[in-house]
């Protein structure tokens, strides 16, 4: 009896790694299909940028420039899209949007965000378990640090303005330049 039942465990444990290998070979085709869906969610949220908030969106100044986050190896790719991801998720899980922006957006937008980040922790696992990986090495790192204080700094942007609507817009728009870079990462993936 104990020997069927370690069989069976050893299967399952079989079949996990073939399912998420084969997730992580699929990867980059998931990430952009889901990367498309997020954009048109953050759009629908609230649609066209407020005209009254383009004088407000010139006094943005992120502590730095995530679209200039170099990542150079795919291992680094996939670990800065976990995190922007995971960091985009804590956000807009605040639940401090604004009441004006489309509800069943957000829900389904933070749904969408944390799929993604559910396959990319599933990918990164295996991966590290196959390769080896060290997930404490000094790139990883660094690129893990780079995205939280960028993102620190948008959070401090949002509590600086009170969470006010333009505020939020200024923030939507900089999530929209998140998924941009999170494109262009998704693709070094393919390669």
């Amino acid at each position: 009896m104990t020997s069927r039942c370690l069989l069976h465990v050893c299967l399952m444990l079989l079949f996990s790694t073939e399912i998420s290998s084969r997730l992580c070979t699929m990867l980059h085709f998931q990430q952009n299909k889901m990367n498309k869906e997020s954009l048109e969610l953050l759009q629908k949220m609230s649609g066209n940028f407020p005209s009254q908030c383009i004088n407000e969106r010139a006094a943005f100044k992120p502590t730095q420039d995530v679209v200039q986050l170099p990542v150079s190896q795919k291992e680094n790719a996939k670990v800065a899209i976990q995190e922007i991801l995971q960091e985009i998720f804590n956000i807009f899980s605040k639940n401090l949007t604004p009441s004006a922006w489309d509800g069943t957006s957000i829900v389904r937008f933070q749904s969408r965000l944390h799929q993604q980040i559910q396959q990319l922790e599933a990918c990164l696992r295996t991966q590290m378990e196959k390769e080896l990986t060290n997930p404490e090495s000094e790139d990883l790192q660094h690129t893990t640090w780079r995205v939280k204080n960028y993102f620190q700094g948008i959070d401090a942007f949002l509590k600086e303005n009170q969470y006010s609507l333009c505020g939020w817009e200024i923030v939507r728009v900089e999530i929209h330049r998140c998924f941009v870079l999170i494109d262009k990462l998704t693709r070094r993936l393919s390669n």
